[in-house]
């Protein structure tokens, strides 16, 4: 299973809105075929790894990181190919829980294989949070927030300079990181400060560019910032007031930058998930990223700290975070935690988001 999930891996940015999904063929307790869904409306990871397993799948154990699925969507049921190759047990992770595809292990069963499911399954939930969330929760997309800090939780210097703090192999991870969201946000401040370009340049290609979406109220970007200048190549969308001077707003959508006038926060995401964005990568600044986090809206914490002091009078990450009890404060749970070089990944989930929970 633990080789599924990495296969799985191999669709970062590929396979959305679909899941990530990896599977291994075992006849005894050796591996006969690997598949992973590579491509959004190509084959499944299911149908992938029997076809390398050719006439060993008969009587084989399929392990899969997602329960097969029973629909006729863009390629044919999972459980058909399955029940077709002579398959005699299925172990899945987690049962899907999209009400098109979910009910494969059952169908399964009645076709006398013997299924499983549970096995590493918070690991499986945790590669396909986005998904699973989004199949939850239609209000707004699933959250998640990237920072880079020092050790001492700052992220930008006493005089507000911030890049870089990571170094070059955390930088890199970003670029792969983007690659598997369906936006990527930032606040205005930031936008203005450090006029980043918020693009996908790195190893995966993702199927589709990353919306790019900026947290302004007052619509202040202008057409030197790169966001704006480059709206007409990458769609580029920003969160407004209603109080947002008129003047503002139509210099944006004359540079083709589409303009939304949320009330707040909460509103701006459900706007986001209204047009088509069930992900959202929050990479700062850390106004933006304090007020998602107080207002209980972010799911997932990327936290790259890189080895360096800056001091108290350097940026913090998370100001105005209200104060808890250390008896009654919200306990994340790791999902990851590894080196990029010299800096280190912590990754934290707000919540499991195991189907059925």
């Amino acid at each position: 299973m633990r080789r599924a999930l990495d296969l799985a891996l191999q669709g970062w940015g590929r396979v959305a809105p679909n899941p990530l999904v990896g599977a291994v063929v075992l006849a005894g307790k050796r591996t006969v075929g690997e598949g992973w869904h590579a491509e959004f409306g190509g084959p499944h990871a299911e149908v992938g790894a029997l076809a390398a397993a050719g006439a060993a799948a008969r009587g084989s154990t399929l392990v899969v990181t997602l329960e097969p699925c029973t629909h006729h969507g863009k390629t044919p049921p999972c459980t058909e190919a399955i029940l077709a190759a002579g398959v005699r047990r299925v172990v899945a992770a987690i049962r899907d829980s999209d009400p098109q595809a979910q009910g494969g292990l059952d169908v399964l069963q009645r076709g006398d294989v013997a299924v499983e499911s549970g096995l590493l399954a918070t690991e499986a939930a945790a590669l396909n949070a986005p998904f699973l969330f989004s199949r939850r929760q239609a209000d707004r997309p699933f959250v998640a927030l990237k920072l880079a800090t020092s050790i001492d939780g700052r992220i930008a210097d006493a005089g507000g300079r911030s890049q870089w703090v990571s170094g070059e192999a955390a930088r890199q991870w970003v670029h792969w990181l983007r690659a598997g969201f369906d936006a990527i946000a930032v606040g205005g401040t930031t936008a203005l400060t450090d006029n980043p370009q918020l693009t996908v340049r790195g190893s995966v290609t993702p199927r589709r560019p990353p919306v790019r979406v900026v947290f302004d109220r007052r619509a202040m970007l202008n057409h030197g910032v790169s966001l704006v200048a480059t709206a007409r190549e990458v769609p580029t969308w920003v969160m407004a007031s209603p109080e947002a001077p008129a003047a503002n707003v139509a210099i944006l959508e004359a540079n083709g930058v589409r303009v939304f006038r949320p009330t707040g926060l909460a509103e701006g995401l459900a706007l986001l998930r209204a047009n088509g964005i069930e992900s959202l990568l929050c990479e700062g600044g850390g106004a933006l990223g304090a007020k998602l986090l107080a207002l209980g809206l972010v799911d997932r914490l990327y936290w790259v700290q890189a080895p360096v002091w800056l001091g108290g009078n350097a940026v913090p990450a998370f100001p105005g975070v209200p104060d808890s009890p250390i008896g009654e404060a919200p306990r994340w749970i790791p999902v990851e935690r590894r080196t990029l070089g010299p800096d280190t990944l912590l990754v934290l989930d707000r919540q499991l988001c195991l189907p059925g929970s």
